[in-house]
């Protein structure tokens, strides 16, 4: 069941792991199916991971599909699709710029146009969560996420969202950089933020008026 779409998310991992993004484990993919969401198996090797490998599971949390345990983390990936239907796959990853902002404990004001563009609004953290405690984890995360399309995990990473898998790669790129800049910008002065009515206007036309989102529309 969805064979494809689970050999997508291996290559997903694959593709992160090989950015930087990923190191062993530490971190994990899902994508939406009518059933729920699948999502990567807890504490499996990236480059032995089989589509059979994957899990489903249900809006509820209830395994469904596959025989290994959902990675730890699957509370994020389910809470965050439960609300947010305007999206279908999310990514979380370790990546250094963002999980070192991550430790700061704040928001990533919106300060460039790509951030406005394909993240829509302000990185925000949520609250310092202990491992262990996944499902409030999850519920803290999904909340601090509110209409963005990033979010950072208090010392811990960052979770990045997206219509595809191919677009949660791409926002997970986009924040790191917007991590990174954030960071050496602040290094000399607090960065100027841009303006909340022209994000909204870069993150609709982002979204449904450029370039090929239009030629598909």
């Amino acid at each position: 069941m969805h064979r494809d779409l689970k050999q997508s998310i291996i290559e997903t991992c694959l593709q992160l792991e090989s950015m930087g993004y990923i190191i062993g484990t530490y971190g994990n993919v899902s994508a939406r199916v009518p059933e729920g969401i699948i999502v990567t198996p807890s504490r499996v090797d990236y480059h032995s991971l089989t589509p059979d490998d994957m899990v489903t599971v249900d809006v509820n949390g209830k395994r469904i599909d596959g025989e290994r345990l959902p990675s730890s983390e699957a509370d994020v990936h389910r809470l965050i699709l439960n609300k947010r239907l305007d999206l279908n796959a999310v990514v979380h990853t370790h990546s250094l710029y963002a999980t070192t902002a991550s430790c700061l404990q704040k928001t990533i004001p919106v300060i460039v146009e790509e951030q406005s563009q394909v993240i829509g609004g302000p990185i925000h953290c949520s609250p310092y969560t202990p491992a262990g405690q996944h499902e409030k984890l999850g519920a803290v995360v999904a909340d601090a996420l509110g209409e963005s399309n990033a979010v950072l995990l208090a010392n811990h990473g960052v979770v990045a969202c997206g219509r595809s898998l191919e677009e949660a790669i791409f926002t997970n790129l986009v924040a790191e950089r917007v991590a990174q800049m954030y960071l050496i910008a602040s290094a000399v002065a607090p960065p100027v933020v841009i303006p909340p009515e022209y994000v909204a206007n870069e993150c609709e036309r982002w979204l449904y008026q450029y370039g090929t989102a239009a030629d598909r529309a």
